[in-house]
């Protein structure tokens, strides 16, 4: 955008546009659930044994938090690439 050509400011950039996608995807899950709609990895949830349904109901048990907690590591994993 401002005209900078730097490989290492692409690849910086663009792990900071992944992070940035994930904790969006992660703040809205709350509106997305309430229209019955979940756009979480299900290879994760499935992992932690969790449904679709269990976030659809608002469930807040470990193994719902620990899929959350997975989700955020890999935003988390990013933003360290960047660093």
């Amino acid at each position: 955008v401002s005209g900078v050509r730097d490989i290492h400011a692409d690849h910086a950039a663009s792990h900071i546009g992944k992070a940035q996608g994930i904790v969006t995807c992660l703040r809205a899950t709350p509106y997305h659930c309430t229209r019955r709609k979940v756009f979480l990895p299900m290879d994760i949830c499935m992992l932690h044994g969790v449904s679709q349904e269990d976030f659809i109901r608002g469930k807040q048990e470990k193994n719902v938090r620990e899929v959350i907690y997975d989700i955020a590591s890999q935003a988390h994993i990013h933003l360290e690439h960047v660093r």
